[in-house]
């Protein structure tokens, strides 16, 4: 689980960052594509092929092409209709959707009671935090923010569920993740990108190498590593606590007014989920 808590707080920034300095200043289709080539140029000097077969790697590569390729293509236009406290709210269905995908799809007996009770509680918690009255963009912003959730639990599931050996041989295959990532990004900048608003000047280059290199490199391979420690209800739970994580990184750099009241309430509610799903140590 500490693994999990380490990467929330390592992509705490990451909305906040995206909606402030990138989001209409930079083409989303060529943003993501930079990061992803980025964190691909990170894991690639380590990329041993032959310890995994084909089928295998086929499979991981679409993983990453589904996990983070097309939903952050969905994320990063979302941000053009959504100030990013609402894109932080409408991330709240992730831990249905998770427990819904393992249960229906890629599990063979029902999951307990209690994981899909810490889903729904975890729902709750970040809903009291961040449910306010939506700008007039909300149903084409929500539209997309629930493709990028669906994308990013199915690619958490599916890597959870992907046999690929210990901790130290996943990272000399996580190179795939990224070749399917940047491949699916790489296609949709080719097609849709605004050439003109490529980035310019040091500061959103830097975002961008940050985003590349720290928040996607090393914090998917170290959350997608953390998926199989862990049950999927806490998997399902910890999903939105990155919710109250960004608002705090919002009000400590930028100012943003936070009700502490809600958010102190809604963590509650949170911790009490993933409290529920500890107490079940299976890892199924």
């Amino acid at each position: 689980m500490w693994i999990l808590w380490t990467v929330t707080a390592l992509w705490a920034a990451s909305f906040s960052l995206i909606g402030e300095f990138l989001a209409g200043q930079v083409d989303g289709y060529i943003a993501v594509f930079i990061r992803m080539l980025l964190a691909l140029a990170l894991f690639l000097p380590l990329w041993r092929p032959r310890r995994l077969p084909a089928i295998r790697q086929l499979q991981l590569a679409g993983i990453g092409a589904v996990q983070i390729g097309i939903m952050y293509l969905l994320l990063y236009h979302a941000f053009l209709y959504l100030q990013v406290a609402e894109v932080l709210l409408f991330t709240i269905f992730t831990p249905l959707y998770i427990t819904l995908i393992d249960d229906l799809i890629f599990h063979r007996r029902h999951l307990p009671l209690r994981w899909w009770l810490a889903a729904v509680l975890a729902v709750l918690g970040a809903a009291v935090i961040r449910f306010n009255q939506p700008s007039e963009d909300f149903i084409t912003g929500f539209l997309l923010i629930q493709g990028a959730n669906l994308c990013f639990a199915a690619g958490q599931v599916m890597y959870k569920r992907l046999p690929l050996g210990t901790e130290r041989q996943q990272l000399h295959v996580f190179a795939l993740f990224f070749i399917g990532a940047a491949l699916t990004t790489g296609i949709a900048m080719a097609l849709f990108a605004d050439f003109s608003m490529q980035p310019h000047g040091t500061l959103e280059w830097g975002i961008l190498l940050w985003l590349g290199l720290g928040a996607s490199g090393l914090g998917y391979l170290a959350w997608n590593i953390a998926t199989k420690r862990v049950n999927t209800g806490q998997l399902a739970t910890m999903n939105n606590m990155l919710i109250p994580a960004g608002l705090l990184v919002n009000f400590a750099f930028w100012g943003q007014q936070v009700d502490w009241l809600r958010l102190g309430l809604g963590a509650a509610i949170l911790m009490l989920a993933v409290w529920l799903a500890s107490r079940d140590r299976r890892l199924d």
